[in-house]
C-alpha cells in the first residue's frame, strides 16, 4: 500500500511538473502543405496530369510579416515550392509568400562528389518536424540533419553531417520561382561569403560559416550550373553553422542586418526567441472550450494570417523604393498586400492584433502609388486598397497621412490609366463593364472578368467614399456613393444572377450560371458563386428579388445544386455550388441575415469550418488556396464570432463561435472578450455589457470599451 501511495505521489509530481502546453505547440506549420486528389474531397474526378491547387503554404521557419521565410523546396513553380506529397528536397529558400514567386537563394548541404542536374535528396516525413520559427528534417541522400530557424531579417541554418565526411554547402544560384537575369557569390573572408541574387526583386546576402571557407567553385554540365562552397578542418562532429543576414538594398546592409539581430545568438537562442514572439502574437487572442481539434486549426489559421505582406526595410530604416532609390523615409517598408484576397478580412485581422504592421503597409503602398504614376497599388485583377485604408482608418488606426492616401485612391477610382483600375473608361461610362460576345469560352481563356470587376469596383467606390466624407469631400463622396449603386447594372432578373452584358446592353447569352471561368464574366468563379456581393448594401441587394423568400430560395440552391463536376485547379471543397477553396462567395452564407434565417448560416459557417481545412488523407490540405492569409483569416473570424461582412466599415458581423469563450487583446492593449451561452446555431440575443445589441453587426469602437460580448443561442 505504501509503495502505492508513493507511486500516486510520483505520479502527481511528475504532472505537476510538466510544462504548460504552449499555444505555440497547437500550430501545425504542415498544415495546408498537401494537396487534394480523392473526387470526395475535390468535388470532381481529376482527369488533368496536373494536380490541383493546394493552399500553397510554406513550412519553414519565419517571424511575424518577416523580410525571411526559410523553407524547404520540393518543386520549383509549384506555389510556395513544398507540397507534402514531393518526396525529394533540392535546397532551402529565404523568401515566400505561395503564389509561384520568389524562393531567393536555395542552398543544401552535401557531401561527395555532386551532379549539377541531380542533387536533391530525398527525405521522410517520419524525420520532418516544424513548429512556429523552426524546421528541421533529415536528407537521406547525404545523411544529414538539417535545423532551420530566423529573425526578421537574417536566417540561421545548422546541419549535422555524418563523422568522417566533408562538409560541402551546394547554392543554386541560378534558379528560383521567378527568372534569374542576375547573381553573385564570393568569399569575403575565411569565415564569411556574400553576393546577391536577381530574380524579379534583387536580394542580397552577407553569411558567416564556423567552419573556415577552402573555395567556392562552379559546377555545370549541359543542364545546369550550381556554385558549391567547400570548407577546411570539416571531417569533425561539431555541426555545420550559417548565420546570414539578408537586405533588398546592399551586401552591406545584409551584414548590418546580421550583425544587430543574430551574430552573437547561438541557435538554441534564436529558435526560443523565436517561438516567444510567436507564442507573445498568438496570445493576443485566447480561447477556451471547443475540442482540441479545433485549437488546433484555430491557431495553425492564426499563425498562419501573419506571414505576409513580408518586411523590406533594414534595421536603420533604408529600403529601395518603386524607383530603385534607396531612400529612409522613417517606417517599415513592406511588400504589397494580396489585395483581392486578404482585403476580405486579413488586412483588418492585421490591423486588429498589429496596428504599427498595418500602419506601415499603408505607408509603403502609399510611397510605391505615389512613386508609380499616382495610383495606389492593385494586385491581380481589381483594386481594394480602399477597402483596407478606409478600414483601417475608421477603426482608429491614425499614424499615416490619409489625405496622401485618399489622393492616390480618388484617381485609381476616376482616372483611367496604366497603374489604375483596368476597364474604368467603360466603367465610367456605362456603369458597368462590358464582355465580349462569344460562345463556348474554355474555363482558362484570359478575358476582362467584367462582372466581378463591376460589382467589386461598386465596393470600392464605397470605401473611397467613406473616406472621402470624413476629408470633407463631399462632391466626390455624393459622386462615389452614386456609383457604388453599379452593382445592379449587372443583374439579371430573368435569372437571379449577375450576368455579363456585351457592349450595346444585352445579355451574354451563351450562360450557364454552373460553368466555372477564369476571367469570363467572372473572376475564378461561376455565376452561383458570384451571387450577393454587396456587402455596402444588403438591403439594396435582397430587394432586386422579388421577395425575401426568393433570396432564401436561391440562396438554399446555391447550396444544394451539386457541382456539375467542372475541373478547374483553383476551385475545389463545395457546399452544392458554393466554393470555399476561392474566395468569390466568401461572404455569400451571410446573407441568410438579412432574410430572418441566421440559423441557416450558422449552418453554412459550422460546416465549413469543420469540413474545409484539415482535409485529405494525411489532414493537412487545406480546400483551397490560402492566399496569403485570407482562407485563414476567414477561419479565425468565424471561429471567434465575429466576420467582417464590410471590411471598410469599422464593424463585424455577430456568429456563434466555435468557442464557449474567447479573450481578445487589440493592438493598443485593450482587452474585450467574446462568450457563447447554449449549444445551438440560431441566435436568440446577443449583449455587450449586459445591453441588448441593436442588429447583428457590433462596431469596432464598442469593442474598444473592454467589454464582454455575450451570444446566446438555442438549438
Amino acid at each position: 500500500m505504501k509503495k502505492y501511495y508513493l507511486f500516486v505521489l510520483l505520479s502527481v509530481l511528475i504532472t505537476s511538473c510538466k510544462p504548460a502546453k504552449q499555444l505555440t505547440d497547437y500550430v501545425n506549420p504542415l498544415l495546408g502543405t498537401a494537396t487534394l486528389w480523392e473526387p470526395e474531397d475535390l468535388g470532381y474526378v481529376r482527369t488533368w496530369k496536373q494536380r490541383t491547387w493546394g493552399a500553397e503554404v510554406f513550412p519553414g521557419a519565419s517571424l511575424p510579416n518577416a523580410m525571411v521565410q526559410l523553407s524547404p523546396v520540393t518543386q520549383y513553380r509549384s506555389g510556395a515550392g513544398y507540397q507534402y506529397e514531393d518526396s525529394v528536397i533540392y535546397g532551402f529558400t529565404h523568401t515566400n509568400k505561395g503564389h509561384w514567386n520568389l524562393l531567393h537563394i536555395p542552398l543544401l548541404p552535401v557531401t561527395g562528389t555532386i551532379s549539377p542536374s541531380n542533387f536533391c535528396s530525398g527525405y521522410s516525413h517520419r524525420n520532418e518536424s516544424a513548429h512556429p520559427g523552426y524546421y528541421q528534417v533529415f536528407l537521406d541522400r547525404y545523411n544529414v540533419n538539417a535545423e532551420l530557424t530566423s529573425t526578421l531579417r537574417c536566417a540561421y541554418h545548422k546541419y549535422t553531417f555524418p563523422q568522417k565526411e566533408d562538409k560541402k554547402l551546394l547554392a543554386d544560384m541560378t534558379r528560383t520561382n521567378n527568372h534569374v537575369s542576375d547573381w553573385e557569390i564570393k568569399k569575403v573572408n575565411d569565415h564569411t561569403f556574400a553576393g546577391f541574387q536577381q530574380a524579379g526583386e534583387k536580394m542580397y546576402f552577407y553569411a558567416t560559416s564556423n567552419f573556415k571557407i577552402k573555395e567556392i567553385g562552379q559546377v555545370k554540365d549541359e543542364k545546369h550550373e550550381v556554385s558549391l562552397i567547400d570548407f577546411e578542418d570539416s571531417k569533425n562532429a561539431q555541426p555545420l553553422e550559417l548565420k546570414i543576414g539578408f537586405s533588398f538594398v546592399s551586401i552591406d546592409n545584409a551584414k548590418m542586418n546580421l550583425e544587430k539581430e543574430m551574430i552573437d545568438k547561438s541557435f538554441a537562442q534564436v529558435r526560443e526567441e523565436a517561438n516567444d514572439t510567436w507564442q507573445q502574437q498568438l496570445s493576443k487572442i485566447l480561447v477556451s472550450g471547443g475540442s482540441e481539434r479545433e485549437k488546433g486549426i484555430f491557431y495553425s489559421c492564426l499563425y498562419r494570417s501573419f506571414l505576409w505582406p513580408a518586411l523590406r526595410s533594414d534595421v536603420n530604416g533604408e529600403y529601395t523604393d518603386a524607383k530603385g532609390e534607396v531612400v529612409n523615409n522613417g517606417f517599415r517598408y513592406y511588400t504589397d498586400p494580396s489585395f483581392w484576397d486578404d482585403y476580405r478580412n486579413k488586412l483588418i485581422l492585421l490591423g486588429m492584433l498589429s496596428p504599427d504592421v498595418a500602419v506601415d503597409v499603408i505607408q509603403s503602398i502609399t510611397d510605391k502609388g505615389e512613386k508609380r504614376n499616382g495610383y495606389m497599388p492593385t494586385f491581380f485583377h481589381g483594386d481594394h486598397a480602399s477597402t483596407f485604408v478606409a478600414g483601417s482608418y475608421l477603426r482608429g488606426l491614425k499614424g499615416f497621412d490619409l489625405e496622401r492616401a485618399y489622393k492616390l485612391l480618388l484617381k485609381n477610382a476616376t482616372v483611367p490609366g496604366h497603374g489604375g483600375r483596368p476597364y474604368l473608361d467603360e466603367y465610367i461610362e456605362k456603369g458597368w463593364i462590358a464582355e465580349k460576345d462569344t460562345t463556348n469560352v474554355p474555363t482558362w481563356d484570359e478575358y476582362k472578368a467584367a462582372v466581378t470587376k463591376t460589382i467589386e469596383y461598386a465596393y470600392d467606390d464605397y470605401a473611397t467614399a467613406l473616406i472621402a466624407k470624413t476629408l470633407n469631400d463631399q462632391s466626390n463622396y455624393e459622386l462615389l456613393m452614386k456609383r457604388s449603386g453599379n452593382y445592379k447594372n449587372l443583374f439579371d432578373p430573368s435569372t437571379g444572377f449577375w450576368r455579363g452584358r456585351i457592349a450595346n446592353g444585352e445579355w451574354i447569352e451563351d450562360f450557364d450560371p454552373y460553368y466555372p471561368y477564369f476571367a469570363y464574366m467572372y473572376r475564378e468563379a461561376n455565376a452561383w458563386q458570384s451571387l450577393f456581393f454587396a456587402p455596402h448594401d444588403p438591403e439594396g441587394m435582397i430587394a432586386l428579388y422579388p421577395s425575401k423568400q426568393a433570396v432564401e430560395m436561391k440562396l438554399d440552391s446555391l447550396f444544394s445544386e451539386p457541382w456539375r463536376g467542372y475541373e478547374a485547379h483553383n476551385m475545389t471543397g463545395f457546399i452544392g455550388n458554393y466554393c470555399h477553396g476561392n474566395q468569390p462567395d466568401h461572404s455569400v452564407p451571410y446573407t441568410y441575415y438579412f432574410i430572418g434565417k441566421q440559423e441557416k448560416a450558422q449552418c453554412m459557417l459550422d460546416s465549413i469550418m469543420d469540413r474545409f481545412y484539415d482535409m485529405g488523407a494525411d489532414k493537412l490540405a487545406y480546400s483551397g488556396m490560402d492566399d496569403a492569409g485570407e482562407m485563414s483569416s476567414w477561419y479565425v473570424f468565424n471561429a471567434l464570432g465575429l466576420y467582417t461582412y464590410s471590411p471598410a466599415d469599422p464593424e463585424y458581423i455577430v456568429t456563434v463561435p466555435l468557442f464557449d469563450k474567447v479573450n481578445f487583446t487589440l493592438g493598443d492593449g485593450t482587452q474585450f472578450s467574446i462568450s457563447k451561452r447554449g449549444t445551438g446555431k440560431k441566435i436568440t440575443d446577443i449583449t455587450y455589457d449586459g445591453k441588448p445589441l441593436n442588429g447583428w453587426f457590433i462596431s469596432h469602437d464598442l469593442l474598444k470599451e473592454g467589454k464582454e460580448l455575450v451570444i446566446t443561442t438555442m438549438e
